[in-house]
């Protein structure tokens, strides 16, 4: 199928949407709930070389690629953008969302900060959102009742999550910040924003 076919349910109002935030404000609930509320969204999967886990499913959480296959697609330019996170890679795919988004989509891409700045350099009128804990004290109570972790490890990640917010706040990529002290209210915020500035594009 090429990309110059026209399907029924195609439109002209493709827009690449970026949620960002740090670990644990909870913005794959948000990232989620957007996705379901919005009838013509599709959710970027991205390309890992983690191993895969009898819990994942190829395709739907990540596309699984040794070392090898990930940096032949590097080298190809096949990334919007690529991150490694504990000594495994992560990449997204940068023909799927073309396509996506010819196809008339809401691609929505949920990445840190040093991604979303890959992908701005690259798609400059991308739609960026970055989600906010109510407060830092709510976001450590968050960290540690996932339960995943010991305390220092939940410190580290506690700090690394106080990094990203100072990042996202100061590095000017971010069209507008939310602040996550309700998860509907902050999914229906987020849902409302995107459809402004879709009509407003589309205008």
């Amino acid at each position: 199928m090429s990309l110059g076919e026209r399907f029924p349910t195609d439109t002209d109002d493709g827009l690449l949407l970026i949620i960002s935030g740090p670990s644990g404000v909870g913005k794959t609930t948000i990232t989620r709930g957007v996705e379901r509320s919005i009838p013509d969204s599709v959710f970027s999967v991205s390309w890992t070389t983690r191993p895969r886990t009898a819990a994942d499913v190829e395709g739907v959480d990540y596309h699984f690629a040794t070392d090898e296959e990930f940096e032949a697609m590097k080298a190809r330019g096949g990334f919007l953008e690529t991150a490694g996170i504990y000594g495994k890679k992560y990449g997204t795919p940068r023909d799927w969302v073309t396509e996506q988004l010819k196809r008339g989509r809401l691609v929505i891409l949920e990445i840190d900060v040093e991604g979303a700045k890959q992908v701005k350099r690259k798609v400059p009128d991308a739609y960026s959102i970055f989600i906010l804990p109510p407060n830092e004290e709510s976001l450590l109570l968050r960290l540690r009742s996932r339960k995943r972790e010991d305390e220092a490890a939940i410190q580290r990640r506690f700090g690394a999550a106080q990094r990203e917010i100072a990042e996202g706040k100061s590095c000017g990529i971010y069209d507008l910040f939310l602040v996550n002290e309700h998860a509907d209210e902050c999914t229906r915020t987020a849902v409302e924003a995107v459809t402004r500035e879709r009509a407003r594009r589309k205008r």
